[in-house]
């Protein structure tokens, strides 16, 4: 029988393990330069060093385990994977539970900032009714999460993970939020448990552009379609190889802490709207904080198998989605679409934003000046 209890989780990285990180930081073999002038090759040699430098002198794990064990972690086996969440309570009465569901290259990491203003709106200036309870689970393969040693594991499964979650710390409705892979499976969740999910919000809906509006394409619909093939010509290396052959790169990116480093903050720089370089918006104790949720979890090769498992099959799913819907779209995320084209699959929308100044992926995870 499956043991379903929930169990208290603090992290506790050993010493041996920072210094060893730290050996393999001074002990980079570097690659060339690149011969360009931007981040069109990649994240660019002299920066890499630069934050490896950083990292091995003067980051400090020890800051951000203390800062993340003040949070309510746990554990609990599900399906046979020992899921780690963050669970956070609300000072008022009848807030509603939220799952919020991190993506790739993220981590909990993302919804460290808007926890408080969610679970306790009054003290930043809201309303007691707009109160959430939060919960936060680290996808399997990520984080503090067991990592699958079975296929299987894609967003369908992990929406169905999530649902039992939410059964078995007892919340019988919940609403659920999610960007970037946590979209899909928010997606998933609203498909498969529309009996308790009451609603869901995403920053970045993935639906495919309707076939019935080629003819009469708005602007806004031209500019979509150009980022999306702009996206599959020159921005989706990454996918394609993590969704074909993940155990190939996890080699690399297990080894070196460097190539992990340099694999994940092109994704910050390409991703957010940071004007050509991340340390525009985020500092960089928060690039490496998010960085070491993968090296000092060994997570590149497990977290890039759901690529394999999910992203070949993810699209074909075009069942609809009715349970009340949310969008808050970001003018920087990889490719937006229109509403027109998210009414096709999302047939109960009752929030539509497309007037947010700035931002775009990583908009939880922002610095204080409240740029993403």
């Amino acid at each position: 029988m499956q043991d379903s209890a929930i169990r208290p989780f603090e992290i506790h990285i050993s010493d041996k393990e920072l210094d060893d990180l730290r050996r393999r930081l001074g002990a980079t073999r570097w690659p060339d330069k690149e011969t360009v002038d931007d981040w069109s090759q990649g994240t660019p040699l002299a920066y890499v060093k630069d934050v490896c430098e950083y990292w091995r002198n003067d980051y400090d794990w020890r800051r951000l385990e203390s800062t993340l064990n003040t949070y309510p972690q746990f554990l609990t086996n599900i399906e046979g994977l020992d899921i780690h969440f963050l669970h956070i309570r609300s000072p008022h009465e009848n807030a509603l539970p939220l799952v919020m569901t991190h993506g790739w290259p993220g981590s909990t990491l993302e919804f460290m900032k808007v926890i408080g203003p969610l679970t306790d709106p009054t003290a930043y200036g809201g309303e007691a009714k707009d109160a959430f309870l939060v919960v936060c689970p680290s996808i399997p393969g990520y984080g503090f999460s067991d990592k699958p040693s079975t296929v299987g594991w894609g967003v369908e499964q992990i929406a169905t993970t999530w649902a039992t979650l939410m059964a078995r710390l007892g919340y019988d409705k919940y609403g659920a939020q999610g960007g970037d892979w946590g979209s899909k499976i928010i997606t998933f969740i609203g498909i498969q448990d529309p009996e308790h999910c009451v609603g869901l919000h995403t920053n970045w809906p993935i639906v495919h552009p309707d076939p019935e509006t080629m003819d009469s394409l708005t602007p806004f619909e031209k500019t979509c379609i150009e980022r999306f093939h702009y996206h599959q010509d020159q921005g989706s290396g990454y996918s394609r190889q993590q969704g074909t052959r993940p155990q190939s790169l996890g080699y690399g990116l297990a080894d070196s802490p460097a190539g992990q480093a340099g694999w994940i903050l092109e994704k910050f720089q390409t991703w957010s709207d940071c004007n050509g370089h991340p340390e525009n918006v985020f500092t960089r104790d928060e690039l490496l904080d998010n960085i070491m949720m993968y090296w000092i979890t060994n997570a590149a090769a497990s977290s890039a198998r759901l690529y394999w498992e999910s992203s070949r099959t993810f699209l074909a799913n075009t069942a609809p989605v009715g349970i009340p819907s949310g969008f808050s779209l970001f003018p920087k995320e990889i490719f937006s679409i229109s509403r027109r084209w998210a009414e096709k699959r999302f047939t109960n929308i009752v929030y539509w934003n497309d007037k947010i100044e700035r931002g775009g992926a990583f908009c939880c995870l922002r610095t204080a000046r409240n740029i993403c």
